[in-house]
């Protein structure tokens, strides 16, 4: 790990922040050769560097104007607080190490929302399994080895079991990125030496298996919690990253002739308050935003003013994940003590799933997941020693009033006697348990600028159904174990403690719904992605680091395929110059839009010539369209492929992006690039749109018919490249054809990557016929979208023009 210079320097691609999305990212592009620079804002903590004393634990916050540089950074808001992390590998560090998927049903799209605006999620668990499985191979995930001695001696994981049949509730062993063997694939065992995989560890520190010591969520000083720093982090600087810690991003902003530029301060000395470091700069092609949601929608916001034609929705969609925090108390079984030893173990162990009305369940409400919370072995003390618990109130208070020591106009957070009476009524005893919740909140939080500092507007009342449901079951498990139930003290004041913020800077398919695409780069500004929890639209439900990870991957996987495309193209490995009037409107999944290039180059589509690229001071133009049919595999006929008895299920989402609205009204083919998807049902499902395009109203003969083209590249889920050729109709004829015409697309998939001018010679694999439904036609209408200068003339220009076009065709023919 390197420091920066003092003269500005330039790399591929910048990666600020290390957690779940930055590290992921790093590992990608430094693996495929790229220059990387990784900017972290904290210090590396290698196995028996994580605080423990007194001392220790009291200077472990972030507060580098106060000479802190600990790991736990803590935002108080109205309605919430939350707990991060600063350190090399951010939340992993403190996170409980569950590696869930994301519910495949719980993909949900356009879920309305108290408030307004909904909950749209672009991509869906076929879009993420593949980047799941990787995940989970390189952070060797791997559930609890309850079956095997001496882990089978765990009260808390039996306890949560019997709960989960006693109340008719599915319960499983989640998967953990721990490491209960030496190597993968071996017989557990405690505290065994672990071997580093074949890229090392940049700690140069060794590891050593699970203990079960419960001190996860404060940092597992055995190395055995298989943190980022452990993998991802090891695996990218052995590829040649450039990791920087202590390096804080304090400002973000286009760079002139294209990429980007990142101002950061290096924070050389870590134990005493000196004057503010310098500033220093370095500019990159490539900037992937990972300081997590607060930290990168807080950059987003504060450097807005460099980003013109940023989306609204940026802050928009904050949620903390459905985190409660509960507790059972003095469990009994049969009048006598049940232990439940919370310390021992993992911190989780065991996930219990409600079912969601999504899954078929009518009348279920939002679906949710109740975890057993653990303990750090350590701290039985407490409860132990009568003449310590002075001490530790005086503790307790110590640290809750550095945790609201920043934010002392947050409401009602001046909990310390309520959190020390609560832990001397009994709460870590060995009969004791704290239980997690997590779940399908509403996400209708926002995060904006107060004073200059990052503030939310939140509160559980959208979210009652959830909290309600979490808690009912909860005192359920409470009596079944014959423990009594006790909320967190902050409860009553209808105040949240998350450790899971999500949004900000949600993904959706155009600026009116997301600040990125569904492959987190940001609408208007090619090469800018935001990798972390920020790009979540809503709460994933289950524990969301897995799947930030999976869409880091994905998006890394994008990344390079654009960058691999430009270089084959021949043009420049930089994305084109952002301009005075970011490109607006392109990105959307799959596309090779978002204004970093507008279609391939001449001729790749069969056209006359490729879209341009957005220019400054031009107008773009967007919108998006959602068409659902049937085709037949075998079939070359688009009528009999529509409704022969083995049709399948074909449907595609496409943003329409013209780069140059004047020229894209000129010219004659009318052409514009297409972006999005196509969902094959039995042959991969959804699919990116590798390449496309889409040409309005051309004119061929005979003259009475003008076209609406479409041509579409992607590859199938057996790896078989494929081409959607479409055309609709639009024929001479009475006005009550218009509908038909304009709504009735007649489709073929061939075999390749095929141009217009080749197709007569391409093989057919399969005919049929899509339709736009009026629903989805109406939203249509409300996907228009323009940027840069006279945006609204240049919509009424295009109004004119296709309404121009229908009526040469349909109105009356002259006298």
């Amino acid at each position: 790990m390197t420091g920066g210079s003092g003269a500005a320097e330039h790399a591929d691609a910048v990666v600020i922040g290390s957690g779940f999305g930055g590290s992921v990212t790093a590992y990608r592009l430094a693996e495929a050769g790229q220059r990387v620079v990784l900017l972290e804002r904290g210090q590396p903590y290698p196995p028996g560097s994580f605080p423990r004393s007194p001392a220790e634990m009291g200077r472990a916050f972030w507060d580098p104007a106060a000479g802190l540089y600990g790991m736990y950074d803590v935002w108080g808001f109205k309605g919430c607080d939350s707990v991060v992390s600063a350190g090399l590998g951010g939340g992993s560090l403190i996170y409980a190490n569950v590696l869930l998927r994301k519910d495949e049903r719980w993909f949900v799209h356009d879920r309305p929302v108290p408030g307004g605006g909904h909950e749209p999620w672009p991509v869906s668990r076929d879009d993420l399994d593949p980047h799941y499985d990787a995940v989970e191979r390189m952070m060797g995930a791997t559930p609890y080895p309850l079956d095997q001695v001496p882990y089978d001696d765990t009260p808390k994981t039996h306890a949560m079991q019997d709960a989960a049949a006693e109340l008719g509730l599915h319960s499983t062993l989640p998967p953990l990125a721990v490491s209960f063997a030496s190597e993968p694939g071996g017989a557990p065992g405690v505290s065994l030496p672990i071997a580093d995989p074949a890229y090392g560890n940049l700690h140069g520190a060794p590891r050593r298996t699970c203990k079960l010591c419960g001190e996860c969520d404060i940092g597992c000083n055995e190395g055995s919690k298989n943190s980022l720093d452990h993998n991802y982090l090891s695996a990218a600087a052995h590829h040649g990253a450039d990791i920087r810690t202590s390096h804080e991003v304090k400002a973000i902003r286009p760079r002139r002739g294209g990429g980007y530029e990142v101002d950061y301060v290096h924070h050389t000395d870590l134990t005493a308050r000196k004057r503010r470091p310098p500033i220093r700069t370095i500019t990159c092609d490539r900037l992937v935003l990972g300081a997590g949601t607060y930290g990168t929608t807080y950059l987003l916001l504060k450097s807005r003013k460099a980003f013109p034609g940023l989306s609204s929705a940026l802050g928009t969609r904050f949620c903390g994940n459905g985190d409660l925090l509960t507790f059972l108390l003095r469990a009994k079984d049969r009048n006598r003590v049940r232990p439940l030893n919370a310390s021992r173990g993992p911190v989780i162990t065991t996930a219990i799933r409600l079912p969601d009305d999504l899954d078929g369940v009518p009348g279920a409400g939002p679906g949710a997941y109740i975890q057993d919370g653990g303990y750090p072995g350590f701290t039985d003390w407490i409860v132990n020693g009568f003449d310590v618990r002075g001490e530790f109130e005086r503790a307790v208070e110590f640290l809750w009033g550095r945790f609201t020591e920043f934010f002392k106009d947050a409401p009602d957070t001046n909990l310390s006697k309520e959190l020390s009476d609560l832990i001397g009524d009994g709460a870590l005893t060995v009969s004791s348990l704290p239980l997690l919740g997590m779940g399908r909140e509403t996400a209708d939080g926002r995060l904006h600028l107060k004073d200059g500092r990052l503030a939310a507007d939140w509160n559980a009342r959208t979210s009652e159904e959830l909290f309600n449901r979490v808690r009912k079951t909860m005192q359920g498990i409470a009596d079944v174990l014959g423990a009594d139930y006790a909320d967190n003290p902050m409860w009553f004041r209808k105040r949240i403690i998350t450790v899971h913020p999500l949004g900000g800077a949600p993904m959706g398919d155009h600026p009116g719904e997301g600040v990125c695409d569904a492959f987190g780069e940001v609408f208007g500004f090619p090469g800018l992605y935001i990798a972390d929890g920020a790009a979540m639209p809503g709460p994933v439900g289950p524990n969301p680091s897995l799947t930030i990870a999976a869409q880091a991957d994905r998006l890394a996987t994008r990344l390079l395929e654009k960058t691999s495309a430009r270089r084959g193209a021949g043009g420049p490995t930089a994305p084109p110059a952002t301009g005075a009037e970011p490109a607006g409107g392109a990105g959307s999944p799959g596309g090779a839009g978002n204004g970093s290039t507008y279609g391939p180059a001449s001729g790749s589509h069969g056209g006359t010539r490729g879209p341009s690229t957005v220019v400054a001071g031009r107008t773009s133009l967007s919108f998006t369209e959602e068409m659902k049919g049937f085709v037949t595999y075998g079939e070359t006929d688009t009528r009999i492929g529509e409704l022969a008895e083995g049709r399948r299920p074909l449907s595609f989402r496409l943003t329409i992006t013209a780069a140059d609205t004047d020229r894209f009204l000129a010219e004659p083919d009318h052409e514009a690039t297409a972006a999005g998807w196509v969902d094959a049902t039995g042959h991969g499902g959804r699919r990116p749109v590798e390449r496309g395009a889409f040409n309005l109203f051309v004119a061929e003969a005979p003259e009475d018919r003008r076209l609406m083209k479409y041509r579409l590249f992607y590859t199938d889920g057996e790896g078989r490249r494929r081409t959607l050729s479409g055309h609709k109709n639009v024929l001479h004829g009475p006005p009550t054809r218009i509908w038909p015409d304009t709504s009735t697309l007649y489709v073929r998939l061939l075999d390749g990557h095929v141009a217009e001018d080749e197709e007569d010679g391409a093989q057919v694999v399969a005919a049929g016929v899509l339709h736009i439904q009026l629903t989805d036609f109406a939203r249509q209408l409300t996907t228009f979208r323009t940027t840069g200068p006279d945006g609204a003339g240049k919509l009424l220009d295009f109004g004119r023009f296709f309404a121009g076009e229908l009526w040469e065709v349909y109105g009356p023919d002259p006298a």
